[in-house]
Protein backbone atom coordinates (compact mmCIF):
# COMPACT_ATOMS: atom_id res chain seq x y z
CA UNK A 1 0.00 0.00 0.00
CA UNK A 2 1.17 3.67 -0.56
CA UNK A 3 2.03 5.29 2.61
CA UNK A 4 1.46 8.54 1.05
CA UNK A 5 -0.95 10.20 -1.34
CA UNK A 6 1.42 11.27 -4.19
CA UNK A 7 1.75 14.69 -5.64
CA UNK A 8 0.32 14.00 -9.34
CA UNK A 9 1.26 16.51 -11.67
CA UNK A 10 -1.20 17.44 -14.98
CA UNK A 11 0.46 18.29 -17.82
CA UNK A 12 -1.63 20.91 -20.25
CA UNK A 13 0.21 22.03 -23.40
CA UNK A 14 -1.97 24.81 -24.67
CA UNK A 15 -1.92 26.65 -28.11
CA UNK A 16 -5.09 28.48 -28.30
CA UNK A 17 -7.50 26.44 -26.65
CA UNK A 18 -10.05 29.19 -25.12
CA UNK A 19 -12.91 27.73 -26.70
CA UNK A 20 -12.73 24.49 -24.11
CA UNK A 21 -10.31 26.01 -21.65
CA UNK A 22 -12.28 25.92 -18.75
CA UNK A 23 -14.39 23.23 -19.04
CA UNK A 24 -10.75 21.51 -19.31
CA UNK A 25 -9.22 23.29 -15.90
CA UNK A 26 -12.88 22.78 -14.10
CA UNK A 27 -12.70 19.07 -14.65
CA UNK A 28 -9.23 18.88 -12.38
CA UNK A 29 -10.37 21.33 -9.91
CA UNK A 30 -13.47 18.51 -9.13
CA UNK A 31 -11.37 15.94 -8.96
CA UNK A 32 -12.06 13.66 -5.70
CA UNK A 33 -8.12 13.03 -5.67
CA UNK A 34 -7.37 16.32 -4.31
CA UNK A 35 -2.99 16.11 -4.12
CA UNK A 36 -2.23 17.50 -7.60
CA UNK A 37 -0.81 20.40 -9.66
CA UNK A 38 -1.04 21.88 -12.68
CA UNK A 39 1.55 22.35 -15.32
CA UNK A 40 0.51 24.55 -18.04
CA UNK A 41 2.97 25.48 -20.56
CA UNK A 42 1.29 27.70 -23.15
CA UNK A 43 2.72 27.77 -26.73
CA UNK A 44 2.37 30.86 -27.65
CA UNK A 45 -1.07 31.10 -27.70
CA UNK A 46 -2.96 34.40 -29.43
CA UNK A 47 -6.41 34.11 -28.09
CA UNK A 48 -7.58 34.54 -24.50
CA UNK A 49 -6.15 31.11 -22.98
CA UNK A 50 -3.97 32.92 -20.85
CA UNK A 51 -6.52 35.26 -19.46
CA UNK A 52 -8.93 32.51 -18.97
CA UNK A 53 -6.10 30.48 -16.63
CA UNK A 54 -5.59 33.43 -14.43
CA UNK A 55 -9.19 33.54 -13.63
CA UNK A 56 -8.73 30.05 -11.61
CA UNK A 57 -7.08 30.88 -8.26
CA UNK A 58 -5.53 28.07 -7.21
CA UNK A 59 -2.40 27.82 -5.98
CA UNK A 60 -1.77 24.46 -7.41
CA UNK A 61 -1.99 25.93 -10.62
CA UNK A 62 1.59 26.98 -12.29
CA UNK A 63 2.21 28.74 -15.34
CA UNK A 64 4.69 27.98 -18.07
CA UNK A 65 5.10 29.52 -21.75
CA UNK A 66 7.28 28.80 -24.71
CA UNK A 67 10.04 31.99 -24.12
CA UNK A 68 10.93 31.59 -28.07
CA UNK A 69 8.86 33.81 -30.63
CA UNK A 70 8.48 30.58 -32.51
CA UNK A 71 5.61 28.09 -32.08
CA UNK A 72 7.37 25.05 -30.52
CA UNK A 73 5.94 20.96 -31.59
CA UNK A 74 4.02 19.60 -29.55
CA UNK A 75 6.32 16.84 -28.50
CA UNK A 76 9.20 19.27 -28.03
CA UNK A 77 6.46 21.51 -25.40
CA UNK A 78 5.46 18.38 -23.67
CA UNK A 79 9.12 17.63 -22.96
CA UNK A 80 9.37 20.99 -21.41
CA UNK A 81 6.24 20.84 -19.20
CA UNK A 82 7.42 17.67 -17.71
CA UNK A 83 10.88 19.42 -16.77
CA UNK A 84 8.48 21.76 -14.93
CA UNK A 85 7.02 18.98 -12.74
CA UNK A 86 7.54 18.39 -9.26
CA UNK A 87 4.61 15.12 -9.24
CA UNK A 88 5.77 11.25 -8.12
CA UNK A 89 3.32 10.84 -11.34
CA UNK A 90 3.04 12.49 -14.36
CA UNK A 91 -0.60 12.48 -16.67
CA UNK A 92 -1.81 14.40 -19.46
CA UNK A 93 -4.77 16.56 -20.57
CA UNK A 94 -5.45 18.55 -23.75
CA UNK A 95 -7.06 21.66 -23.61
CA UNK A 96 -10.72 20.86 -25.17
CA UNK A 97 -10.61 17.01 -23.31
CA UNK A 98 -11.88 16.08 -19.53
CA UNK A 99 -11.63 14.06 -16.86
CA UNK A 100 -14.21 11.97 -15.11
CA UNK A 101 -13.98 13.29 -11.54
CA UNK A 102 -12.85 10.12 -9.82
CA UNK A 103 -9.56 9.61 -12.71
CA UNK A 104 -6.76 10.12 -10.74
CA UNK A 105 -8.37 8.70 -7.37
CA UNK A 106 -9.08 5.17 -9.36
CA UNK A 107 -5.59 5.15 -11.23
CA UNK A 108 -3.94 6.16 -7.51
CA UNK A 109 -5.82 2.94 -6.08
CA UNK A 110 -4.45 0.46 -8.78
CA UNK A 111 -0.69 2.20 -7.74
CA UNK A 112 -1.64 1.21 -4.05
CA UNK A 113 -2.44 -2.32 -4.64
CA UNK A 114 0.44 -3.01 -6.97
CA UNK A 115 3.94 -1.76 -6.63
CA UNK A 116 4.93 -2.39 -10.71
CA UNK A 117 2.11 -0.35 -11.73
CA UNK A 118 4.11 2.43 -13.45
CA UNK A 119 2.53 2.96 -16.25
CA UNK A 120 -1.53 3.16 -16.29
CA UNK A 121 -4.15 3.72 -18.43
CA UNK A 122 -7.99 3.40 -18.84
CA UNK A 123 -11.16 3.51 -21.80
CA UNK A 124 -12.54 6.96 -22.50
CA UNK A 125 -15.61 8.35 -23.83
CA UNK A 126 -15.85 10.61 -27.73
CA UNK A 127 -18.25 13.26 -26.86
CA UNK A 128 -19.15 16.78 -29.10
CA UNK A 129 -18.81 20.34 -28.85
CA UNK A 130 -21.85 20.05 -26.41
CA UNK A 131 -20.13 17.54 -23.54
CA UNK A 132 -22.42 14.86 -25.04
CA UNK A 133 -21.43 11.24 -25.21
CA UNK A 134 -21.04 9.82 -28.91
CA UNK A 135 -19.76 6.65 -28.03
CA UNK A 136 -17.25 4.56 -25.97
CA UNK A 137 -14.11 4.55 -27.79
CA UNK A 138 -13.36 0.81 -26.35
CA UNK A 139 -16.23 -1.79 -26.23
CA UNK A 140 -13.91 -4.59 -26.04
CA UNK A 141 -11.75 -5.46 -22.97
CA UNK A 142 -8.62 -3.31 -22.66
CA UNK A 143 -5.52 -5.28 -22.40
CA UNK A 144 -2.68 -5.24 -19.81
CA UNK A 145 0.83 -6.39 -19.27
CA UNK A 146 3.42 -6.51 -21.79
CA UNK A 147 1.56 -5.59 -24.79
CA UNK A 148 3.23 -4.33 -27.47
CA UNK A 149 1.97 -6.94 -30.12
CA UNK A 150 -1.31 -5.90 -28.68
CA UNK A 151 -0.84 -2.76 -29.33
CA UNK A 152 0.72 -2.65 -32.90
CA UNK A 153 -2.68 -4.86 -33.70
CA UNK A 154 -5.41 -2.26 -31.99
CA UNK A 155 -3.60 0.74 -30.45
CA UNK A 156 -5.99 1.37 -27.21
CA UNK A 157 -4.02 3.79 -25.25
CA UNK A 158 -5.42 7.61 -25.48
CA UNK A 159 -2.84 10.29 -24.00
CA UNK A 160 -5.23 11.80 -21.99
CA UNK A 161 -5.89 8.74 -20.05
CA UNK A 162 -2.31 8.08 -19.16
CA UNK A 163 -1.01 8.51 -15.76
CA UNK A 164 3.02 7.60 -15.60
CA UNK A 165 5.97 7.41 -12.64
CA UNK A 166 8.13 10.31 -13.24
CA UNK A 167 10.93 8.17 -13.18
CA UNK A 168 10.58 6.85 -16.21
CA UNK A 169 10.85 10.07 -18.05
CA UNK A 170 14.23 10.25 -16.87
CA UNK A 171 15.24 7.94 -19.16
CA UNK A 172 12.75 7.87 -21.89
CA UNK A 173 11.25 11.07 -23.26
CA UNK A 174 8.63 12.11 -26.41
CA UNK A 175 10.65 11.99 -29.58
CA UNK A 176 10.24 15.58 -30.47
CA UNK A 177 10.46 15.03 -34.19
CA UNK A 178 7.09 13.99 -34.56
CA UNK A 179 3.94 16.37 -34.95
CA UNK A 180 1.04 13.72 -34.42
CA UNK A 181 2.16 10.05 -34.01
CA UNK A 182 4.30 10.91 -30.75
CA UNK A 183 1.88 9.56 -28.46
CA UNK A 184 1.57 6.38 -30.35
CA UNK A 185 5.50 6.50 -30.53
CA UNK A 186 5.78 7.02 -26.82
CA UNK A 187 3.34 4.48 -25.31
CA UNK A 188 4.57 1.52 -28.09
CA UNK A 189 8.37 1.81 -27.11
CA UNK A 190 7.47 2.13 -23.08
CA UNK A 191 5.42 -1.28 -23.63
CA UNK A 192 8.83 -3.16 -24.50
CA UNK A 193 10.25 -2.46 -21.20
CA UNK A 194 7.68 -2.13 -18.67
CA UNK A 195 4.24 -3.70 -17.80
CA UNK A 196 0.92 -1.61 -18.44
CA UNK A 197 -1.94 -1.31 -16.44
CA UNK A 198 -5.86 -0.56 -17.19
CA UNK A 199 -8.81 0.39 -15.40
CA UNK A 200 -11.07 -0.81 -17.82
CA UNK A 201 -14.21 1.99 -17.29
CA UNK A 202 -13.94 4.95 -19.13
CA UNK A 203 -11.95 8.00 -16.66
CA UNK A 204 -12.01 10.57 -19.79
CA UNK A 205 -13.39 11.99 -22.63
CA UNK A 206 -11.81 13.18 -25.74
CA UNK A 207 -14.03 16.02 -27.59
CA UNK A 208 -14.41 16.10 -31.46
CA UNK A 209 -14.96 19.53 -32.67
CA UNK A 210 -14.86 21.55 -35.77
CA UNK A 211 -11.54 22.94 -35.03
Amino acid sequence: MLKKRPLISVIINCYNGEKFLKQCIKSVLSQTYKNWEIIFFDNNSSDQSVKILNSFRDKRIKFFNNKKRNHLKLYKARNLAINKANGEYITFLDTDDMWKKNKLEKQIKLIAKDPDAKIIYSNYLVIDENKKKIYLKHKEKLPSGFITQKLLNNYCVGVITLCINKKIFRQYKFQEKYDIIGDFDYVINLSKKFKIFVVQEPLSSYRIHQS
